[in-house]
């Protein structure tokens, strides 16, 4: 990592995608060696079923973590979790943060910031950016739209624009001065499904968002996933890219 000795990275160092930089491990080994956590108040800005908030508190020791969804189905659920009582769970998206200012020492965006509207994600990153405290850390995690998986995920929802508005928002904080890059890492995590019913029920029978898939579709996908299909399941390696981001001032 960065040592505060380092010149801070430009807006310009960064990239969408590198496929000659990848590293092979898991989200939750990056984020141990990238932003420690042990003793932090912690804002997790999109938090899905909880499986990753689970983790900051009981591998990698968040002191508090503050995991908010826009999902009212899925938040309905977390309000039933009675096993952490470090994490509080909120309703309501990275654009309206209702913390004061300087509450964290650093927010966790986990493949969330190319879900939150468009017009909105500056103002999203502006909300990071003041409730930080001076010097703390952004660690935002984005899906890259490349590679076998990303082939049969565009099938479902093509997220090619929305994935470019939020590298070009992250882009845009670094060079208006919100932040310095610490770290610019791509890595591929591993992702096993036995079998069609499977990965369906993963991926499209969600209810973050409305799918509207006709049969005819819903065979094109099916078709395209068992392609990969071996007799151990579809295995595949999910390429992600992270920024790992310092509050300035």
């Amino acid at each position: 990592m960065p040592t505060p000795a380092d010149p801070p990275k430009t807006a310009q160092a960064m990239s969408i995608n590198r496929p000659e930089a990848y590293r092979r491990l898991e989200e939750i080994d990056l984020m141990a060696e990238l932003v420690p956590m042990a003793g932090c108040a912690v804002l997790e800005l999109g938090c899905g079923a909880a499986w990753t908030t689970r983790l900051l508190v009981e591998r990698l020791g968040a002191r508090a973590v503050t995991a908010t969804e826009v999902d009212q189905i899925q938040h309905a659920k977390h309000v039933l979790i009675s096993d952490l009582p470090q994490v509080t769970f909120r309703y309501g998206g990275a654009e309206s943060i209702a913390d004061p200012d300087g509450t964290y020492d650093l927010a966790v965006m986990l493949k969330s910031l190319h879900h939150v509207p468009v017009p909105l994600m500056d103002r999203a990153l502006i909300e990071v950016h003041r409730v930080l405290k001076p010097g703390g850390r952004l660690y935002c995690s984005e899906p890259v739209y490349w590679g076998p998986f990303n082939e049969i995920m565009r099938l479902i929802d093509d997220e090619r624009v929305v994935r470019e508005a939020a590298f070009a928002a992250l882009q845009r904080a670094v060079a208006q001065g919100l932040f310095d890059l610490d770290a610019e890492v791509f890595f591929e995590s591993a992702g096993t499904y036995p079998d069609w019913p499977t990965f369906e029920a993963r991926f499209i029978h969600v209810t973050h968002s409305e799918r509207n898939l006709d049969a005819e579709r819903l065979a094109i996908i099916r078709a395209a996933f068992e392609r990969h299909l071996t007799p151990t399941g579809a295995h595949f390696l999910k390429p992600h890219r992270v920024d790992v981001l310092r509050r300035r001032g």
